[in-house]
């Protein structure tokens, strides 16, 4: 695999390396969505396919805080709608990154990304913002099986192909009507259940190595913090703000690929 390893690093490229994964734990515990940022510091200091490799552990480690934190608030009738999409999503990112050039999945991602904020603005203005904690609303509907199914496979997709899937299921989770915990303890089962599966893939891809399972050790305690402090920073944070911070942190990771 053509990387990093952690002895080739600067000070101030691990630094920033240490920053990212403690902004994944952030994301992971208070808004989803944030950890764009870090796909963009793991890009800019690794080469860009490695360092989906080198993520995904760290991903996965705030994935269980998340889940530990959070584990009350799953909504699991959406999870299992969203499941089998997902694993078809992961199947053909899988297929497409044996072939496809970086630019292009970037410039596809940060305009699906873009154009699926706009579309939840829009939604969440008509919507009722009085919905009942974490029970989102019309998810057994035939038009939110239909939703679950296409969010579902482009998250898989997303996720497999750039570590850019927490975007995709933040959308569908605002769009859905969850609120805040409802909201953060589904995507917390979500990702640990997709990421884990990932696994494998990714391996098999060699994306993940003994390099980069030695710089995981080592960022991967940079990730408790950022996710303490998500916990702490997340009760503080009203239903609305919690929604325009997860919606901007959305644009921002859909601008960053577009524009790397």
């Amino acid at each position: 695999m053509n990387t990093v390893t952690l002895w080739d690093l600067t000070g101030r490229e691990f630094a920033a390396l240490a920053f990212a994964a403690l902004l994944v734990g952030f994301s992971k515990t208070a808004v989803s969505g944030a950890n764009t940022v870090s796909l963009a510091v793991f890009a800019a200091v690794l080469p860009a396919r490695a360092s989906t490799g080198v993520l995904l552990p760290i991903l996965i480690a705030g994935d269980v805080l998340a889940v530990l934190t959070y584990r009350r608030h799953a909504h699991w009738p959406t999870l299992w709608r969203l499941f089998p999409a997902v694993a078809a999503g992961v199947v053909v990112g899988t297929v497409f990154l044996l072939w496809a050039d970086d630019g292009i999945v970037r410039t596809s991602i940060g305009a699906i990304l873009l154009l699926m904020a706009g579309a939840t603005v829009w939604r969440r203005r008509r919507a009722d913002t009085d919905a009942a904690e974490d029970e989102p609303d019309g998810v057994a509907t035939r038009a939110g099986r239909l939703k679950a199914r296409s969010y579902g496979v482009l998250g898989g997709f997303t996720t497999m192909v750039a570590n850019a899937g927490g975007p995709v299921m933040s959308m569908y989770l605002l769009s859905a009507g969850f609120r805040k915990l409802g909201f953060l303890g589904t995507s917390a089962f979500f990702f640990l259940i997709v990421n884990t599966s990932k696994l494998p893939f990714s391996a098999g891809l060699g994306l993940i190595d003994a390099d980069s399972l030695l710089l995981d050790a080592a960022l991967v305690l940079f990730v408790v913090p950022g996710a303490l402090l998500g916990k702490w920073a997340v009760t503080r944070i009203n239903q609305r703000l919690f929604e325009q911070l997860v919606i901007a942190a959305t644009v921002v990771g859909g601008l960053q690929l577009l524009l790397r």
